[in-house]
């Protein structure tokens, strides 16, 4: 037990050495020159380190904190410069800007005891993975107004493969954490930054109005578990553009709360414009609307999307138990290239908090619009499954042509308890949809969020 609380020789030197050179660092730092914001700091002036081995956890919370008493001020901004930034999970402050310049790569730590044990989310009831309390985001803020986190692409490296490794192995007893998750917060830009190899889900705006999130790049192994790109979540007036995500799970996934927790919580996911994304995720949607959408999921405009080599384009998750709704969705621009079904409503997802939800929650599913959708390569067109005594409605498929791949299903359509109609659709849709209708709605107000343009500071 003495060999614990002292470290070897070479152990030792390496602790001076880093304790050396952030005195160095902390000497010789200096404000850069403002932009933006008023107060402008670089983390090397509070004792920060970036070579990738020095654990930084202490300097970004004194950062954030010393920039928070200033951030009223006129706004502050702490400068991430180029090197590997070492780090347990830390807080955002409001009127503030993360800024991640070029070669810049914050690291999260992969020591799970730098990863505090936090409550589950009121809407979920317990944590996701596992019940009971949840680790950590590895960036995280709540009640916050006005934060930015930009810069010239910079890198939020999450290196999650020990969180796979442990969630494979079931070795975890608590729900992993999120890349980046801010609560109860608005008036949010998320722009210019690349998040790789989260430990679950990527970015998870929750119970937050007016995000933007444009020009983002987040990367995943495709067969890392649950490493959801961006997953807005009981939030409102959501902009997602311009975005390129390589995901293991759903590129994009619509969220309100999960079954009892958020129907009670009830925060619906509304007014979100998601246009010219480019996703690869071979075994999950492109857009994905549920499965946790207890509080209601409404006004969802997809338009513009690529997808390649991916499961499926936008698909609705639900089942009961779920409650809530999903209406009023609107898609249009779709170009897809290896896709297993162009077409996927599900209504048997079947995992339920504490197995206690109310089998007789059922969703309502309807308005759901698809027009002007290019395939290729595709085994099937639509595989539509609502719910026995509870069918999916409204639905509109408009200028379809999917064009099959050498080893294409005979069977085209699946539809089981859905009703639409559809116009100009290839291959022939199901009878349930084979109704002749006209070229599906879109809103034709723009749904405005966000900045006009985005902020073009350097520092």
């Amino acid at each position: 037990m003495a060999m614990r609380t002292n470290p070897r020789p070479a152990a030792a030197v390496a602790v001076a050495l880093c304790a050396a050179a952030a005195l160095l660092a902390a000497c010789a730092g200096a404000s850069s020159a403002a932009g933006c914001r008023k107060h402008v700091a670089k983390i090397t002036e509070y004792g920060a380190v970036g070579d990738g081995k020095c654990l930084n956890t202490a300097a970004f919370a004194k950062a954030v904190a010393d920039l928070s008493e200033r951030a009223r001020d006129g706004g502050a901004a702490l400068v991430v410069p180029r090197g590997k930034w070492l780090t347990g999970p830390f807080n955002l402050t409001s009127h503030f800007t993360l800024y991640l310049d070029e070669g810049a790569e914050i690291l999260a730590s992969q020591d799970m005891k730098d990863w505090p044990l936090i409550a589950p989310l009121p809407s979920y009831g317990r944590g996701r993975d596992e019940p009971g309390p949840r680790y950590s985001n590895f960036i995280a803020g709540s009640n916050l107004t006005d934060v930015i986190i930009s810069g010239k692409n910079g890198t939020i490296n999450g290196q999650g493969q020990v969180w796979w490794d442990k969630y494979h192995a079931k070795e975890l007893k608590f729900t992993r954490g999120y890349l980046l998750e801010l609560l109860y917060s608005d008036n949010i830009i998320i722009s210019n930054v690349t998040f790789v190899d989260a430990p679950s889900w990527n970015l998870h705006p929750t119970y937050c109005t007016n995000v933007t999130i444009s020009g983002v790049t987040i990367l995943a192994p495709v067969n890392s578990p649950n490493t959801d790109g961006i997953d807005p979540d009981s939030s409102s007036h959501v902009k997602i553009e311009d975005c390129y995500i390589v995901s293991g799970d759903d590129c994009i996934a619509v969220k309100s709360g999960w079954d009892e927790y958020g129907i009670k919580f009830n925060m619906p996911s509304q007014h979100i414009l998601i246009r010219r994304l480019t996703c690869i995720s071979p075994t999950s949607a492109m857009i994905a609307l549920g499965s946790e959408m207890s509080g209601g999921i409404r006004d969802v405009r997809a338009e513009d999307n690529v997808a390649i080599n991916t499961e499926s384009a936008v698909r609705v998750k639900s089942g009961m138990g779920r409650g809530g709704f999903v209406k009023d969705i609107f898609v249009r621009g779709l170009s897809l290239h290896t896709m297993k079904w162009v077409f996927w409503m599900t209504g048997n997802y079947g995992q339920h908090p504490d197995n206690s939800s109310n089998p007789n929650a059922k969703p309502e599913v309807t308005g759901i619009n698809y027009s002007d959708v290019f395939a290729e390569n595709v085994t099937m067109a639509g595989r539509m499954e609502g719910i026995p005594n509870d069918p999916y409605t409204g639905i509109c498929i408009s200028n379809v042509t999917a064009l099959l791949a050498p080893d294409a299903k005979k069977l085209q359509w699946n539809c089981t308890d859905v009703k639409g109609v559809t116009y100009g659709v290839t291959p022939k849709p199901c009878p349930e949809l084979g109704a002749e209708g006209m070229p599906c709605a879109f809103p034709e107000e723009e749904l405005v969020i966000g900045p006009q343009e985005l902020p073009k500071c350097t520092y």
